[in-house]
């Protein structure tokens, strides 16, 4: 389990005396057997910028900084697997923040590299591989010429042919899930917003956000275009806008025209869920799937990254309650970071808003931050850290009605349920 780091020229080196070091919160931690699987198909290897690789000496068991000009290297992993633990490193320049990913610790063994995490979810769909990029270039300029008037069609091409989103890849490709954004403004300031920054920040957002509010008409096209096969989802709220239910006018209107037209398929809306009362109109309009994006279930830890505007945790939980009790399969898009979510209080309330909320889904996602910058803005820890596999076992103990997953589900009524690792999770 022999440390990987890099050069400047990012060429990867695997030390041959130091073994891998990863970290949990702010603890360095050494790395055992049992936290390690290979490499998944669609991963990436990046260089840390302004870090030091720190590895442990096996026979003293001391860390050690690795000394000349090389940084850390952690692995991106592709969605639906999370992960156990950061990389290792000190930073060498600490006003410097890393790029706004979700940087996964990373060894070499004797057959090849392998990374501190597990599959949580059947990452076939979302494996970047599955995605012909010359297909959806050819499926891109099929809608352009269609609907050459469709504002949101053109800004989804840039999406799927610039950033290679794979949801606005799917809305081209019209298969499984695809996006279709409708709005500029958020009523939150995340923290580690992707589309959006504050120009003092440190932070460069890795997306542009959607600069225009778009009509009921381009949105009901995308919308029919996509919603061709029963397995078909279409979804409001991605990483290029805001909060969707700013535009709740827009998505209720869209969604009638919709569905006087085809009931095919689901449409599912990724929102923070703090605008109850438009929420309440969007479900009843005829929501079959809500995602809401969380961090925590604790009020100062979630209100110090969100920073809502004008709205609780409360309103999050009175809306998933509401959804779910007008039998919308609803989930949570948990942003999950290792030292953290791990947390014993975080684990205890997070068991308990899942139990009031009625949830049917849990989608761990790896928070995309610096472990730095997060770690100073939230709450130090005030009981145990159990680790992430732990957590992931307390979670399907005490809550076995409910799927543990990475993406989007459809009600498994209507589907077949994924299979992880041999079990089916219902």
């Amino acid at each position: 389990m022999h440390l990987v780091y890099a050069d400047k020229n990012n060429n990867v080196f695997d030390h041959p005396d130091l073994y891998g070091v990863a970290r949990s919160g702010n603890d360095l931690v050494e790395l055992l057997e049992d936290d390690l699987i290979p490499l998944p198909p669609g991963a990436t290897l990046v260089a840390l910028p302004n870090t030091r690789p720190v590895g442990i000496d096996p026979d003293s068991g001391r860390m050690v900084p690795v000394p000349g000009d090389y940084c850390a290297v952690g692995a991106l992993l592709p969605q639906g697997y999370t992960r156990f633990y950061v990389p290792g490193y000190t930073k060498t320049d600490k006003t410097q923040l890393l790029p706004l990913f979700g940087y996964t610790a990373v060894v070499w063994k004797k057959d090849g590299f392998y990374v501190a995490a597990c599959r949580s979810d059947d990452a076939e769909r979302w494996n970047p591989e599955n995605c012909d990029r010359g297909e959806v270039k050819r499926q891109v300029q099929r809608l352009l010429d269609k609907y050459p008037d469709n504002r949101l069609y053109k800004h989804l091409s840039n999406c799927a042919l610039g950033y290679e989103c794979l949801t606005s890849s799917n809305t081209f490709l019209q298969r499984w899930e695809g996006a279709v954004p409708v709005s500029f403004a958020c009523n939150a300031g995340c923290f580690g917003c992707i589309s959006e920054q504050p120009d003092d920040s440190g932070f460069v957002s890795p997306q542009t956000r959607l600069q225009f509010k778009p009509t009921v008409d381009e949105v009901v096209e995308i919308m029919l275009e996509h919603l061709r096969t029963p397995e078909s989802i279409i979804s409001f709220g991605q990483g290029c806008e805001g909060e969707p239910s700013t535009q709740a006018k827009i998505i209720v209107e869209a969604i009638k025209r919709v569905r006087e037209q085809t009931s095919m398929g689901y449409i599912n809306i990724n929102t923070n869920a703090g605008l109850t009362d438009h929420l309440r109109a969007i479900t009843d309009a005829g929501l079959d799937l809500m995602r809401v994006s969380t961090i925590s279930a604790l009020d100062d830890h979630y209100n110090a990254y969100y920073k809502p505007r004008g709205y609780t945790l409360a309103n999050v939980e009175k809306t998933l309650r509401y959804a779910a009790d007008k039998g919308v399969y609803t989930s949570i898009n948990y942003l999950v970071f290792p030292g953290v979510t791990d947390r014993e209080e975080e684990i205890e309330a997070m068991i308990g808003f899942v139990r009031r909320t009625g949830l049917k889904l849990i989608q761990m996602r790896n928070l995309n931050i610096d472990p730095d910058a997060y770690l100073a803005l939230i709450p130090e820890a005030k009981g145990e850290i159990y680790g992430m596999k732990t957590l992931l076992d307390i979670f399907r103990e005490e809550l076995p009605d409910v799927t543990i997953g990475s993406f989007t589900h459809v009600p498994p009524a209507a589907g077949s349920a994924p299979k992880i690792d041999g079990k089916i999770r219902l």
